[in-house]
């Protein structure tokens, strides 16, 4: 008996008896959508954080640091200044970073403090200073909202969180002094959390920053002008920027310039060349960040990065998708118990059915065939309806999510190709490995006795 035949034979008998084949296929379409869900659930949360965390903790991008050189031979307290001075993160460096293949940016990056903005009407607040080329900020993914960045020394780029809660400081002190008499007044705080995300508008006017020195001196920097407001990140909230999220960002000469006005001095070797503490790189692709970063290392340059959050991140997700897959394996195996069930009670069934193609020369590997093909079809039949019911959950998932996030725009969970044909071979397998034993008892059926009984 061909496939063809056998295929014919068992779409028949599938058609045919429409109760069983609907409770057989019900139970493997529940199982086959419970591992496509769990697949997508997975891989969409992991695609999710890992999204995220690229955007906090920027994963194609390379830190380098000056190389703090070795101890020499003379004692553990000794350092060998040639091997120092071989390891400094030199402009020259910089510039051979900038040239290596997959590099989109570098910039020297040096943080200098929070330290308290003033505005020339009063307003204050405390900024992040941060001192890097302005040119490379569109590299570094930063959008600008307003204006951009200007080569001229003396101005800044603020971001959005940095021109939210400005406020003067007589009536902050004088809130913050109700607040702390009546803590649990609720008009009084919610007037201090408007306060600390009020927007104060920035572009083209003039800041300065007070600087305490070494001694404890009290300095007011030079007056900085804002040159450009970098957009508002997508998804953050005014809250989560004006609680902590504001930064300003200089040049390295104009970073040169609020050092000495703190007391501070300027780093170089002692060949008089400019050097540098850190320096950003950005690079193309993640997957060519150990390559540059391997390159960089040749340098003489110590490095880091964050793809090691990114491998534990899989390894925690791995195990999370495989609980996930369990889950649906043995929603599978619950669901197979009913096909066996139903396909024992179709033999009884089809005795006679059986001792006729018996006696008509049938032998038992074809009846074992056509009970196997026809598990398949089962299962196959219950695959389809399992992917048409995966599709219909994660739907009515993210419309939920839309409508309590208020986001209808995003998709938060999808469906992997892969998880198809992988949901699909469960089932068709699950069926066929169900049907064996029916097969096998239908095999042994005796024709005379199926006849005679029946």
């Amino acid at each position: 008996m061909r496939l063809k035949d056998l295929s014919r034979l068992s779409w028949d008998q599938v058609r045919r008896r429409k109760v069983v084949t609907g409770l057989c296929a019900a139970g493997l379409s529940i199982g086959c959508a419970a591992i496509i869900l769990a697949m997508s659930i997975g891989e969409s949360a992991q695609t999710y954080i890992e999204t995220e965390m690229n955007s906090f903790f920027s994963m194609d991008e390379i830190t380098v640091y000056a190389d703090q050189g070795v101890q020499a031979r003379g004692g553990p307290s000794t350092v060998d200044q040639e091997a120092l001075e071989r390891g400094r993160l030199t402009e020259q460096k910089l510039e051979v970073i900038r040239n290596m293949p997959h590099v989109i940016a570098a910039a020297p990056y040096e943080e200098f403090g929070y330290q308290e903005m003033v505005t020339t009407d009063g307003k204050r607040s405390y900024v992040q200073i941060y001192g890097t080329d302005l040119a490379t900020l569109a590299d570094f993914g930063k959008t600008f909202m307003q204006g951009g960045a200007s080569d001229l020394s003396g101005t800044m780029v603020l971001n959005y969180g940095a021109t939210l809660g400005l406020v003067d400081e007589e009536a902050r002190d004088k809130l913050l002094e109700q607040l702390s008499q009546n803590p649990y007044d609720e008009q009084l705080n919610d007037q201090y959390e408007r306060m600390t995300r009020l927007p104060t508008a920035m572009y083209q006017r003039q800041a300065q920053f007070r600087l305490y020195g070494m001694d404890n001196k009290l300095t007011l920097s030079s007056a900085l002008r804002v040159s450009g407001i970098l957009q508002k990140p997508a998804g953050a909230s005014d809250r989560t920027l004006a609680n902590g999220s504001k930064e300003a960002y200089v040049s390295m000469e104009t970073l040169e310039l609020l050092k000495r006005e703190q007391g501070g001095g300027t780093t170089a070797s002692s060949s008089g060349a400019v050097s540098y503490n850190t320096v950003k790189v950005k690079v193309d692709d993640q997957a060519n960040v150990e390559a540059v970063e391997r390159q960089i290392q040749k340098l003489t340059l110590s490095t880091q990065t964050n793809l090691h959050q990114k491998e534990q991140l899989a390894e925690q997700f791995k195990i999370i998708k495989a609980v996930a897959l369990g889950g649906g394996i043995f929603i599978l195996i619950i669901a197979s118990i009913s096909i066996v069930v139903a396909m024992t009670m179709s033999t009884y069934q089809r005795k006679r059915q059986i001792g006729i193609m018996k006696v008509l020369g049938a032998n038992l590997a074809q009846i074992r065939n056509l009970f196997i093909v026809e598990a398949a079809l089962l299962g196959f039949l219950g695959g389809l309806l399992g992917v048409l019911f995966s599709y219909w959950i994660v739907w009515g998932i993210n419309a939920l999510i839309h409508s309590m996030s208020g986001e209808g725009d995003a998709v938060v969970i999808f469906i992997p190709l892969v998880a198809i044909p992988v949901g699909m071979a469960f089932a068709i397998m699950t069926g066929v490995i169900s049907g064996i034993y029916p097969a096998v008892s239908a095999s042994r059926t005796d024709a005379l006795t199926a006849i005679r009984r029946e």
